[in-house]
């Protein structure tokens, strides 16, 4: 049965079917449902009217209504401007345009009332407005309006006359249309427990506000409910998995303590034995474990992750980690292969440099059992890579892989599903983690290993580049390493490897007596191996690079690292390379290097490193510069398809959300109660199909 709600907006008045196919294809906009979800994104304040003797520099966008006494044009060429007097008896103002001048001058006439919308600015000792916007006084507009929405548009509508104006008179169209057939979604009790609005109101009232009051009550409402759903999808999937897929049961831990007791050469951190303690107990569970491991970068998530495999290894299983470079998988081939052969175990490494007769060495020893665990890239996923019993699988910096190749992972044991450890280096938000892994069970270590001290950062201007010279001397002299990046945008790259090799040639006049390492994305990538592995090494004092070191490189000997242009790399990323130091006892530094021309993000970003080491502080500052959409790859994905809440802000609606979710399924999992039953018939019309970070069966 179709509700109003599904109506075409074809036929709605003002549209027609050619304004229909407009925002059918440039907003998405077919049914009345989606045109009223089409939020206005800010509001015009048109409650009052001002007084020119009133005007003050800090007034935001304000209403006048006076005439216009007086049109001339001013300037010449392309300094020509069009200057209007207007006065509204307590004082005049100019006004002025100096673009469209001929439409402008068409529209005004001396002497005729008008209604002037703009902000007030100061030249001279006047006040004028530049570019307002100018309507004809008529008796529908001689008393304020309250608060005008504003809604996005295309390019293409805006020449097409569709203006904010328009879409906010059809959807008013819409809702008179509607009335009050939109069906309730929330049960009264959560209506009266968090004082929240009907649903129909909340519509009218977003739309059509009064006053700021009408806004916060229809916001707060219909945020509740995006993320109220949203919540309640993930841990549904969350249940779903628990009860429907059986995993593997590790009980043995006679290889962890082994190996803990002979072998481990350092002191886990609490947070490290609590996350194996939560691990083990999913282990234990018969239920497939998809556990979310965050951890900063050289918080020791690689070890966790290999004792857990100790754990899967004891109870005859195989284990495979899956990192999203060569340089990574590399890395954690040599620094695992040391600890896998002190306590007897066959460990391999496959990437896509990998020789065939090499290769084919490696695939039989996992079809066979021979191999205990495998590191490796993508090559892991590749139909010819198959094992005799797959127990555990770990992917690290997962949000790199695309859901395809985790879902081939995945299949690549058919009897019983391998449990799931995805690992990230980018510390997410609590808020952004609820809303992308609320389906995962998620672990966090927030210690750093013992004798780590945080690594001091500073910002320096290019003019105190011979002071930041003389500094690297002094730490290569102690006998460190030093890491000088660049930043690489693929809009500007052939720009950007200019500048990268122009930075390598001054390093070198400036350090003629250092070997200098270069590392960069247009290098083969055997070239590139050769390089870092120089570096590595110690046989280079210098690493000039673009971000391909961003992930990958562990060299423990480097104590400093230089961003140059670090304005334009984004919090994540600073905070992601400042982690390839700090990895040895010694004190490190980071010094970021800006030309004085900075915007006020930029500097917000600047300031955030220099204050603090915290990955998660940085990471809560990084969702409100930038907001969900870019934040850990996700904007490709498509997981953050929040219309109207926002994560950045919205965290203690989040929160009530999700309790209210748990609440909700903890007491009525099939939402059978004749009180849930409004729930389960949106979820039911809704049916909307969500990517799953872990599981894609």
């Amino acid at each position: 049965m179709h509700s109003v709600l599904d109506k075409k907006i074809d036929f709605l008045p003002g549209v027609g079917t050619t304004r229909a196919s407009l925002l059918n294809t440039e907003l998405g906009i077919f049914t009345y449902a989606e045109l009223i979800e089409h939020y206005p994104f800010r509001y015009e304040d048109r409650s009052k009217f001002y007084q020119i003797s009133s005007l003050s520099e800090d007034l935001d966008n304000i209403q006048l209504k006076g005439k216009i006494t007086s049109v001339s044009k001013a300037g010449t060429g392309r300094k020509e401007r069009l200057v209007a007097k207007f006065t509204d008896g307590t004082g005049s103002v100019d006004l002025i345009w100096f673009q469209g001048i001929k439409w402008v001058e068409k529209k005004l006439v001396t002497g005729a009332d008008y209604i002037l919308y703009g902000k007030p600015t100061i030249f001279g000792h006047s006040f004028n407005f530049s570019h307002p916007e100018i309507t004809a006084l008529t008796p529908a507009l001689e008393k304020p309006t309250g608060l005008k929405p504003v809604y996005s548009l295309t390019e293409k509508l805006r020449k097409k006359f569709i203006d904010s104006r328009v879409i906010g008179q059809i959807t008013q169209n819409a809702l008179r249309d509607i009335g009050t057939n939109i069906p309730e979604n929330l049960p009264e009790s959560l209506l009266v427990k968090y004082k929240m609005i009907p649903r129909f109101q909340a519509y009218q009232l977003i739309h059509h506000p009064k006053n700021y009051s009408h806004v916060r009550h229809a916001l707060r409402r219909l945020k509740f409910e995006e993320l109220f759903y949203n919540q309640l999808s993930l841990i549904n999937q969350k249940l779903l998995r628990k009860n429907e897929f059986e995993g593997h049961l590790f009980t043995k831990t006679e290889l962890l303590t082994k190996f803990y007791t002979d072998h481990l050469p350092f002191e886990l951190t609490n947070a490290q034995k609590k996350v194996i303690k939560e691990i083990f107990f999913d282990f234990k569970s018969k239920m497939q474990m998809n556990r979310l491991l965050q951890g900063d970068v050289g918080s020791g998530k690689t070890i966790v992750s290999f004792i857990c495999m100790l754990m899967a290894v004891d109870c005859n299983a195989q284990c495979c980690l899956m990192a999203p470079t060569e340089i990574l998988a590399i890395q954690h081939y040599h620094g695992l292969k040391v600890f896998a052969e002190e306590i007897g175990l066959k460990i391999a490494l496959l990437t896509g440099s990998t020789k065939k007769k090499e290769r084919t060495v490696i695939h039989e020893g996992l079809l066979n059992g021979s191999i205990n665990i495998i590191i490796g890239t993508h090559a892991l996923i590749e139909d010819k890579v198959q094992f005799q019993n797959l127990g555990l699988c770990v992917i690290d910096e997962q949000h790199r892989f695309g859901v395809a190749q985790r879902a081939k992972l995945w299949n690549k044991n058919k009897r019983i599903h391998p449990h799931i450890l995805v690992m990230t280096a980018t510390p997410i938000p609590r808020t952004l983690a609820m809303t992308l892994y609320g389906d995962l069970d998620v672990s966090v270590i927030d210690e750093l290993p013992a004798g780590r001290k945080p690594i001091k950062t500073v910002h320096r201007y290019d003019s105190k580049r011979l002071e930041v010279f003389q500094f690297i001397r002094e730490e290569i002299l102690k006998g460190r390493q030093v890491y000088i990046v660049y930043p690489l945008i693929e809009e500007s790259e052939q720009m950007d490897f200019k500048n990268l090799m122009d930075g390598y040639e001054s390093i070198a006049r400036a350090f003629p007596d250092n070997a200098l390492s270069i590392v960069h994305g247009k290098m083969k990538a055997k070239d590139k191996d050769y390089e870092m592995q120089r570096f590595v090494k110690g046989e280079t004092d210098i690493m000039v690079a673009t971000t391909v070191i961003e992930v990958g490189v562990n060299v423990p000997n480097a104590s400093l690292m230089i961003i140059e242009n670090a304005e334009r790399f984004g919090l994540a990323q600073l905070h992601q390379l400042r982690g390839r130091v700090g990895r040895g006892a010694e004190q490190s530094y980071c010094i970021l290097m800006t030309d004085f021309k900075l915007s006020r993000e930029s500097k917000k970003r600047i300031e955030t490193m220099v204050e603090t080491n915290d990955g998660f502080k940085i990471s809560e500052v990084d969702l409100e510069l930038r907001g969900p959409g870019d934040m850990s790859g996700t904007q490709q994905s498509g997981l953050v398809d929040l219309k109207i809440a926002n994560l950045a802000t919205d965290g203690a609606i989040l929160k009530f959300a999700r309790e209210s979710a748990l609440e909700i399924l903890d007491q009525d999992p099939e939402l059978a109660l004749e009180q849930h039953a409004m729930i389960k018939a949106f979820v039911d019309k809704r049916k909307t199909p969500r990517l799953n970070w872990s599981r894609i069966s």
